[in-house]
C-alpha cells in the first residue's frame, strides 16, 4: 500500500468516522480508563490527592455484604423482568401482526412508554401506586389495593418489575414485529396446508425463524435490567428498609453519597464484568441456537 492510498483512506476515515470515534473515546473509553485508575486510589471525590491503595478497594468490595445483597437482588429482579418483558412483548407483537383492526395505532401506543424518561416514569407510577390504586381499593372495597404496594418489601419489588415491563415491552415488541414480518408467508401457508394449527405454526415455524429477534431482545433487556437506576431512584429510592436497592444504586450511593469513589468504582467494575459475562454467554448461546435453527 503506497503513501497516497494510505493518505486517501485516512482522509476517508476521518471524514466519515472521525467525529463519532472521537466522541466515543471521549465519552466511553477515557472515562472507563479513568474509572479503572480510580479503583486503585482512595479518592473522596473532592480532594486533589488520590492516594494509591493497590487492591484494597477490591478487597473491600468483595467484603461489602450490602453490595452483594444488592447484586443478588438485581439478579432476581432481572430474571423475572426479562421473562415478563419478552413474554409480553412477544404477545403484543403477535397481536399487532395478526391483522387486527387499528394495529398501527396499537403499535404506536404500546411503544410510547419507552419514550418517557425513567425518572418521570417512576414518579408517575409512584402516584398511581400510592394514590390512584389506593383510592380505587378503598372506594370499591378491594383489600389488596387499600394500602400502597410500595409500603412493603415484596410489594415494592413487584411494583418495580411492573413498571419495567410497562416501559420496555413496547420497544421489544417492535423487534419481535420485525421478526414476525421476516417470516415468509409462503412458509406459513405451506404449514397450514400441511394441517398445522395456528399454535403449531407459531411454535414450530415462526419461533425457530425468529431466533435472532429473541437474541436481540434478551440481550437488550438483560443489560437494561442489570443497570437499572433511574426508575429505581424515582419509584422506590431503595425503600422500604433498603429492600429495593439495586446494584447500580448501591454503586452510586457508595461513590457519590458516601464519597468513597475508590470502592464505588471497584464495585462498578465488578458489576460491569458480571453484565459482560452474562451478555456474552447469552449472545453465544443464542447465536448457536440461531445457526441450528
Amino acid at each position: 500500500m503506497n503513501t497516497n492510498t494510505m493518505s486517501y483512506k485516512t482522509k476517508q476515515f476521518l471524514m466519515f468516522a472521525g467525529i463519532p470515534t472521537f466522541v466515543f473515546a471521549a465519552v466511553v473509553i477515557v472515562p472507563f480508563v479513568y474509572g479503572l485508575y480510580l479503583t486503585f486510589t482512595s479518592w473522596d471525590g473532592v480532594s486533589l490527592q488520590k492516594p494509591f491503595v493497590g487492591l484494597q478497594n477490591y478487597i473491600q468490595a468483595f467484603q461489602d455484604s450490602a453490595y452483594w445483597q444488592s447484586l443478588g437482588r438485581t439478579i432476581i429482579y432481572t430474571i423475572i423482568a426479562v421473562i415478563l418483558v419478552n413474554v409480553v412483548a412477544f404477545l403484543l407483537a403477535f397481536l399487532v401482526t395478526s391483522g387486527v383492526k387499528g394495529q398501527n395505532f396499537f403499535r404506536a401506543g404500546f411503544f410510547v412508554p419507552n419514550l418517557i424518561g425513567g425518572i418521570v416514569l417512576g414518579y408517575v407510577w409512584k402516584f398511581v401506586f400510592n394514590r390512584a390504586f389506593v383510592a380505587i381499593g378503598k372506594s370499591m372495597n378491594i383489600d389488596v389495593l387499600k394500602s400502597s404496594w410500595l409500603a412493603t418489601t415484596g410489594g415494592a419489588m413487584f411494583c418495580l418489575i411492573i413498571v419495567s415491563v410497562w416501559q420496555y415491552a413496547g420497544y421489544m415488541m417492535l423487534i419481535y414485529v420485525a421478526g414476525f414480518m421476516s417470516v415468509s408467508k409462503d412458509v406459513i401457508e405451506a404449514a397450514k396446508i400441511d394441517g398445522c394449527t395456528n399454535m403449531q405454526t407459531i411454535v414450530r415455524i415462526s419461533v425457530p425463524l425468529m431466533v435472532s429477534s429473541f437474541v436481540q431482545c434478551l440481550f437488550l433487556t438483560l443489560t437494561r435490567c442489570f443497570m437499572v437506576y433511574d426508575v429505581n431512584l424515582s419509584l422506590t429510592k431503595g425503600e422500604p428498609f433498603n429492600s429495593t436497592v439495586m446494584a447500580a444504586m448501591h454503586v452510586y450511593n457508595k461513590a457519590f453519597t458516601y464519597k468513597d469513589f475508590g470502592v464505588g468504582q471497584a464495585e462498578a467494575l465488578i458489576l460491569f464484568v458480571v453484565c459482560a459475562i452474562v451478555g456474552v454467554i447469552q449472545v453465544y448461546v443464542g447465536k448457536k441456537a440461531e445457526v441450528s435453527a
